[in-house]
Order: structure tokens, then C-alpha cells, then sequence
């Protein structure tokens, strides 16, 4: 598979071509500040999909507004940032943009409709409670603490005075015997 040969022009050349609605002069400023640009834009807006079209329409506002870039005022580079970052600061402004940062991944839903409709676990509703506290008393404590208290492995380890790997397997012991009562 051959490569595209990339187009490199003089920041004049560019212009010249812009202004002259010359499309290699497109495929230059891509070749030549597409990663600049999207550096910019990623910075403001980090869901890659948002920021990739917003790249796109930066390259759009650039292609029509090129006789509006005055080389007096300053690069073209700079005046390009300016138009992707003015770009990707409207877009974090809209109305649209502020709704979908409200709405839910698939994986957090199940958790947000619990909390909404007050769904909570009961271990005793199925009688793990007991089952529970019929396992060794090393057995008990660690799943007690891990499982009903929200403890982590390692909070439970400190609290236990037990090295981390014990702790570990205690839970994984505590768990196979629980499985023989559900088997």
C-alpha cells in the first residue's frame, strides 16, 4: 500500500492558494497543522468524536473565511488556533453540547435507576446474612467487613492486622464455601 506524499507550503503559498480557492492548499493545511489543531481542540473538548468534527469544521471555517485573514495582524497558524479554539469554546457553550454531558452511560444506568427508585440490596431477603455467619469466624470477619461494611481489601487488611494476600485468600475460601450452599 503506497502512502500519500504529504504537501508541505510556505506560510505565503498557503495563502495565495486560499484565497485563490486552490483545493491542494486544503490538503497542505491539513497535512501541515491537522495535529496542531486538534491538540487544540482535545485540550477544551476531550470526547474524541466531538473534537474530531469540530476539527472538521474548523478546516471548513478556515477554507471560507480566508480572505478575512490579514498576514499584518499576525501568523496564519496563530489565526487558525484562534478559529479552533473559538470554535471548540462555542461548542462547550451550546445548549446541545451542556445536555449530552447530562446524560448517562449504559453502564452507569442500572446503577442511577437503583438510586432513583430507592433500590437497595437486602442479603437477608435471601438469607446470605446467615450463611455468613455459619463460615469460620476468620471467614466471617473478612467477608463482613468487605462485603456489608464497604471496606476494601486493603482497609481490611490494615484493620485486621493480616497481610494483604491472606485477606485475599480468606475471601476467596469464604466465597467457595458459600457457593456449596447455592449448588
Amino acid at each position: 500500500m503506497a502512502t500519500a506524499k504529504k504537501i508541505s507550503l510556505s506560510e505565503e503559498e498557503l495563502v495565495r492558494s486560499l484565497k485563490n480557492r486552490d483545493t491542494t492548499a486544503v490538503k497542505a493545511l491539513y497535512d501541515m497543522y491537522s495535529g496542531a489543531l486538534f491538540g487544540v481542540i482535545s485540550r477544551i473538548i476531550p470526547q474524541t468524536e466531538v473534537a474530531e468534527d469540530l476539527l472538521q469544521e474548523t478546516f471548513l471555517k478556515i477554507w471560507n473565511s480566508a480572505d478575512a485573514y490579514d498576514s499584518s495582524k499576525g501568523r496564519l497558524f496563530t489565526w487558525m488556533m484562534n478559529i479552533a479554539r473559538n470554535l471548540s469554546i462555542d461548542k462547550v457553550r451550546s445548549k446541545d453540547f451542556k445536555n449530552s454531558n447530562k446524560n448517562q452511560d449504559i453502564e452507569n444506568n442500572v446503577d442511577f435507576i437503583d438510586t432513583q427508585k430507592e433500590v437497595t440490596f437486602n442479603a437477608d431477603a435471601i438469607g446470605l446474612k446467615d450463611m455468613v455467619t455459619s463460615l469460620k469466624p476468620e471467614f466471617n470477619h473478612v467477608l463482613d467487613m468487605v462485603y456489608f461494611k464497604g471496606y476494601t481489601h486493603v482497609e481490611a487488611a490494615e484493620e485486621l492486622d493480616l497481610p494483604l494476600g491472606t485477606v485475599k485468600t480468606r475471601i476467596r475460601m469464604a466465597i467457595m464455601e458459600l457457593r456449596k450452599n447455592f449448588n
